[in-house]
């Protein structure tokens, strides 16, 4: 390695060699850091098969290609930073270009919003189960006890404001009144008579109480619902009569409707007081995102992906994802085939008190798998080695999968999603979980190219 140099001390010339002639060196640093094992890691050519990326024939050349495409998406979970911090990332460290495949020189990329083209691009195509087959043949050496799968489920949180009735009631009332000025505004109309101004007073005074008691909030909600009923049969009313003269983008119109079901769910729940309906929504530009209740002392109720995961020795695979809530008890047969799916016969399996129903149980001893889950009944046999090998299933699952979720979360981008739209999302959570992944899975290579050195 060269000696290291400093540039405002008292040296009159440093050769700077440009990355074009001296590449090597480059190339040399970057296979010894981190980024390099994470890039032997991961089977490219084969991502790029099963995403389904091409290359335009017609036009000027992309700037990434479909390698650097999904690498990018990779070091995006890797950096656990925001789009334009990646390309700022990206255009001052040689490493980031390595391991996406561009070499910029004295050029920079100006337009971050690249980022989020490649995700849309990316996430039309992606098929979760197809890629993590590749994944998992391709780590399958370089894991052991894969005949061993712990299961558990988890959440990962969308970023959305926390959706209380009121702030909804607001948000969807705020965007149908702008709407509804525009649009007379564009008419060349009068805006038709209504007490917005007034609920915003009322609005802003209530959202600025520390402790809002429940009759104020009552009276806000009514409120609310009597002025966006009106201001959305005044904009009925005025598309009605002016057809002929507007017309209006398919945006405008699927919000409206989403509007509309809002207003219906939430004059639903005022009269009955039951906050339990049918796919409630709680965001107006987030429609997917449903309430996941966890019954956790700190966060009861979770607002995101509800995702049932399955390791084996530390590595995690995506079993099935909603934004919907499901109960993931009933999944551990499906769990079952989708693990031998990937690595073969399954012998033991270490899950939650919530997957140990009586099917679940049948299931497995007719398959001869063994569980940690509580005996029910007379003690067998071998009761004692029985005992030994849940606790250790059990200590397994707590520590090492429920770690692995925290590992997630906190540094690879899963804390709080903003993706705004459905596929961007599970694009999201797929790269942030087999990013968390491809270090572990590069921490064991280089082991074991440091074994085969010393032997």
């Amino acid at each position: 390695m060269r000696k290291i140099r400093r540039i405002f001390d008292s040296t009159q010339e440093i050769n700077f060699n440009s990355p074009g002639k001296e590449f090597s060196l480059y190339l040399k640093s970057f296979n010894e850091s981190e980024l390099g094992g994470i890039y032997r890691a991961i089977p490219w050519n084969e991502i790029v098969n099963k995403l389904r990326i091409k290359e335009n024939k017609k036009g000027p050349n992309m700037i990434f290609s479909p390698q650097g495409m999904v690498a990018l998406m990779f070091l995006k979970s890797y950096v656990e930073c925001s789009d334009e911090m990646l390309i700022d990332h990206l255009n001052g460290n040689i490493h980031f270009q390595i391991f996406c495949g561009i070499l910029l020189g004295g050029e920079r990329i100006k337009n971050f919003k690249i980022v989020s083209d490649i995700r849309c691009r990316l996430s039309r195509n992606l098929d979760v189960r197809e890629v993590q087959s590749v994944l998992a043949g391709y780590w399958k050496p370089y894991m052991m006890d894969t005949n061993v799968m712990l299961e558990d489920a988890t959440c990962y949180e969308t970023s959305i404001r926390y959706p209380t009735n009121v702030k909804l009631l607001w948000e969807s009332t705020e965007w149908t009144f702008n709407q509804l000025k525009f649009i007379c505004k564009y008419l060349k109309i009068r805006v038709p008579r209504n007490k917005y101004k007034e609920q915003w007073e009322k609005y802003n005074n209530y959202s600025h109480k520390r402790k809002k008691i429940h009759k104020e909030t009552h009276k806000r909600i009514r409120s609310l619902l009597y002025l966006l009923g009106k201001l959305l049969g005044l904009l009925r009313e005025i598309e009605d009569q002016y057809q002929d003269q507007l017309d209006l983008p398919w945006k405008y119109h699927e919000r409206i409707k989403v509007i509309r079901k809002v207003l219906k769910q939430q004059q639903e729940i005022f009269d009955t007081g039951n906050n339990s309906v049918p796919d409630r929504i709680v965001s107006i530009s987030k429609t997917y995102i449903r309430p996941i209740v966890r019954g956790k002392e700190t966060k009861p109720v979770a607002f995101g992906a509800k995702v049932n995961m399955i390791q084996f020795d530390g590595i995690n695979f995506i079993e099935h994802l909603s934004f919907d809530a499901f109960n993931e008890g009933t999944r551990l047969v499906k769990s079952i085939r989708y693990g031998r799916s990937l690595f073969g016969k399954i012998t033991h399996i270490s899950a939650d008190d919530i997957y140990a129903t009586n099917a679940n149980r049948k299931y497995s001893t007719a398959a001869h798998i063994v569980t940690n889950f509580k005996r029910k009944g007379r003690a067998g046999k071998h009761e004692q080695h029985r005992l030994i090998i849940s606790r250790e299933l059990r200590k397994e699952r707590t520590i090492r999968m429920e770690g692995s979720f925290g590992t997630e979360k906190e540094h690879y981008g899963l804390k709080r999603i903003r993706a705004m739209t459905e596929l961007n999302e599970i694009l999201w959570i797929f790269f942030g979980v087999h990013t968390a992944n491809a270090v572990r899975i590069a921490k064991r290579i280089a082991i074991s190219r440091a074994e085969k050195m010393a032997s």
